[in-house]
């Protein structure tokens, strides 16, 4: 597992963000969470050092050799300008665009990464990932992305021409509970959080100051041990919450 070093200026912060599930349940009725978002990514490039987007950033994405797929103009706009202006940004593939390949990378210079990853960042150590199938448990959706991410089933739905292929991914993005996660969006309690119980593991191998993920679409903070927190990001669907770090403290903060 690789281990970024990022230093922060005094009067610069690190943001994080996670489920947009741009798309869903249709266009028409994401555009105005799309606007909401460009909004807040207008106002944090003020002092942004980083930024962190941790997966599900749209309900389905696959990359065909020559095609992905259409819309969200303004958002793939407005991080292609954020990140022009030299500030960097990271993105986690979470279970809804599993199938993001190197389209990131090369048009817009933005780093794609498909397992969690530490970061050093002014002496804090975190580790970040968007948390899709993490922990014990979630056995049903483990399978399914073991099936979605064999090279055999993504070389057939190549095959499939986009405006099949699309289609019919959105309306499995929907409908499929393992993906959607619509049966998996009240808190559990801490001894029956998978995603708890990954932090408290990987804290018992190492020390982390923060564990940050997205997909439970839920804003959480939660005492891992001491000195320790595992935060959840929440979504841009219900919460419009995002991670704020200051160079010291990470605290979940609400746009509005």
């Amino acid at each position: 597992m690789s281990n970024f070093q990022l230093h922060i200026p005094n009067d610069k912060k690190v943001y994080f963000s996670s489920d947009n599930h741009l798309g869903a349940p249709d266009f028409e009725a994401s555009k105005p969470r799309e606007l909401k978002f460009i909004a807040w990514l207008d106002e944090i490039k003020q002092d942004a050092a980083a930024i962190f987007l941790l997966g599900d950033l749209f309900d389905f994405w696959f990359e065909y050799k020559t095609v992905v797929p259409k819309g969200f103009v303004r958002t793939l706009g407005k991080l292609a300008e954020i990140r022009d202006s030299g500030i960097p940004i990271y993105f986690f593939v979470g279970n809804h665009d599993l199938w993001m390949n190197d389209y990131f990378e090369k048009e817009l210079n933005i780093p794609v990464f498909h397992k969690p990853q530490e970061f050093l960042i002014n002496n804090k150590t975190f580790l970040i990932g968007h948390g899709d199938g993490l922990g014990p448990g979630d056995k049903g959706y483990k399978r399914m992305k073991k099936v979605f991410t064999n090279p055999v089933s993504k070389w057939f739905f190549r095959w499939l021409h986009p405006d099949l292929g699309v289609k019919l991914a959105q309306y499995l993005s929907v409908k499929n509970k393992l993906i959607s996660g619509d049966d998996d969006v009240t808190f559990l309690g801490e001894d029956d959080e998978w995603l708890v119980q990954y932090c408290k593991l990987k804290q018992s191998q190492k020390h982390y100051d923060y564990f940050v993920f997205g997909h439970r679409h839920l804003p959480m903070t939660i005492d891992i041990a001491e000195n320790s927190q595992y935060i959840n990001l929440g979504d841009w669907i219900n919460y419009y919450t995002y991670g704020k770090f200051d160079g010291e403290v990470l605290k979940l903060k609400v746009f509005k």
